[in-house]
């Protein structure tokens, strides 16, 4: 991971800093390809000609940057979390209710290419 990458992962909040290492995880486990660095301000992975946008924001964390044809039935199962075009917010308390395998499967749509 570079420098700038590793100096937002230490600056996300202590409170939504175990749900942000999870999806870290998750993308990089499902991507080990990916290339990380910094864009638009946040962690972005770049992977099969495609990106995918992690961010900490004050009440979780969030995912950008996919089609809405490319979220692996994400969006169907938790219409809820979908709060606009490729955008995706999780709570810690919304976090709860979504399963290693469903954020493994947006990845996977998202940075296929």
């Amino acid at each position: 991971m570079d420098d700038a990458v590793q100096a937002y992962v230490e600056g996300v909040p202590a409170e939504h800093r175990a749900l942000f290492d999870r999806v870290h995880g998750l993308i990089l486990a499902a991507r080990p390809d990916a290339a990380v660095s910094i864009s638009y301000g946040i962690p972005t992975y770049k992977a099969g000609g495609q990106r995918l946008y992690l961010g900490a924001w004050k009440h979780g964390v969030s995912l950008y940057g996919w089609g809405q044809d490319r979220d692996g039935g994400f969006g169907a199962r938790h219409p809820e979390l979908v709060t606009g075009k490729g955008t995706i917010r999780l709570r810690p308390e919304d976090a709860d209710g979504v399963s290693d395998g469903e954020l493994r499967a947006l990845v996977e749509a998202a940075l296929a290419g």
